[in-house]
């Protein structure tokens, strides 16, 4: 018993040093891990929000009608502006509502594709080519009201990258209401026979007019400059749109389809009105500074047409896959899907030209 009991201590020392020495070691080791640099300093450091200022503290240019407070400095480093993303100012709502429909869009897209086995080729292109119309108004839009306040060039620049993006999102639009959900009787009509180049020359247009009237007038801005940017717009919307209107009158609504391209006409017309009319900050000065603005409430029902719009064009293009190339020809199909580009291409050369003007206009104001 005895031997047996001093073994039995013997053991429980040698074990006993065998656990002080691994705890020896590794508080070492934690100690040479103190040492090392610490993680926070490889990282970049982020500027803190910045506070907001009033709209006495900004340009004129940056400035909104009847909207008082929420503003972000003018002037500061870019990386501030893309941390304000995370910051509450008036322009919060107008970038978070375009920001979160685009994985809306992607992950709708994807589900469709993903049930119907879709690939890209001629039958598809126009599909395509509206989804990456919508993703590119959409992007276009959070850059420009996220970024916007840097400087006046950049307040410009970017501006015309959105107006850009709406004339991309436009004839999008038109090619996939056209080959998808176009009535042969329309398509023979004079409308139908001009349609396709009405909307690229129009959507160009818009754009153009857009950019000028931006680098035209000044604050208070004139009811000429509203005129100058509604007009061409409204005319290429009558024109994108005039083959879902002659379906919703001419057509029996049994169709679920119908229902959804209505729902995309009633929010695209409420956009447009909170667009055209500063409501309801006019009638509450201040009040609506950082959310419920009139162009809040323009991005969110645009928003809800592109959705509806996008159910639309799914429903209608499976119903025309295995026809469209025989109702239009590939050829007509792929010449519409190369105008896509130059539209594109013709709109950034305008953008780009009048970003020029834009600048020798201020280096004469310096």
């Amino acid at each position: 018993m005895l031997v047996r009991h001093k073994s039995t201590e013997d053991n429980s020392f040698t074990m006993s040093g065998g656990v002080l020495g691994r705890l020896s070691t590794l508080t070492l080791s934690i100690q040479q891990l103190g040492q090392l640099p610490h993680l926070s300093n490889w990282l970049p450091r982020l500027p803190l929000p910045q506070a907001t200022v009033l709209a006495s503290d900004v340009p004129s240019l940056f400035r909104e009608p009847y909207i008082l407070s929420g503003y972000r400095p003018v002037h500061q480093e870019w990386r501030s502006y893309f941390c304000s993303l995370f910051q509450c100012h008036n322009e919060s709502l107008n970038v978070w509502t375009h920001l979160l429909a685009i994985p809306a869009i992607l992950l709708q897209f994807s589900l469709f594709a993903g049930t119907w086995g879709l690939t890209l080729n001629v039958a598809s292109l126009p599909l395509f080519l509206y989804v990456l119309s919508s993703l590119t108004y959409l992007s276009f839009s959070v850059a420009a009201h996220l970024l916007q306040s840097h400087s006046e060039l950049a307040h410009y620049s970017l501006f015309f990258v959105d107006y850009v993006g709406v004339a991309v999102y436009q004839y999008g639009c038109s090619l996939g209401h056209y080959f998808y959900c176009s009535e042969p009787v329309w398509r023979h009509s004079l409308v139908g026979v001009v349609f396709l180049p009405g909307a690229a020359v129009l959507a160009w247009l818009s754009c153009t007019s857009c950019c000028y009237a931006k680098f035209r007038y000044r604050r208070p801005y004139p009811l000429r400059r509203k005129i100058c940017q509604i007009i061409p717009t409204s005319l290429a919307y009558l024109l994108d749109i005039s083959p879902i209107v002659h379906r919703l009158v001419t057509k029996s609504w049994d169709e679920p389809v119908l229902v959804f391209h209505a729902l995309q006409v009633v929010f695209f017309m409420l956009a447009a009105l909170f667009f055209s009319c500063p409501v309801p900050e006019q009638f509450f000065p201040g009040r609506c500074d950082i959310v419920g603005h009139g162009h809040q409430i323009f991005h969110i029902f645009l928003a809800m047409c592109t959705m509806c719009q996008l159910e639309a064009m799914f429903r209608d293009f499976l119903v025309h896959r295995q026809t469209v190339v025989d109702e239009h020809g590939e050829h007509l199909i792929m010449l519409a899907g190369g105008s896509f580009f130059l539209l594109v291409l013709c709109s950034v050369l305008t953008a780009v030209l009048i970003r020029g003007a834009v600048q020798k206009q201020l280096k004469k104001k310096d």
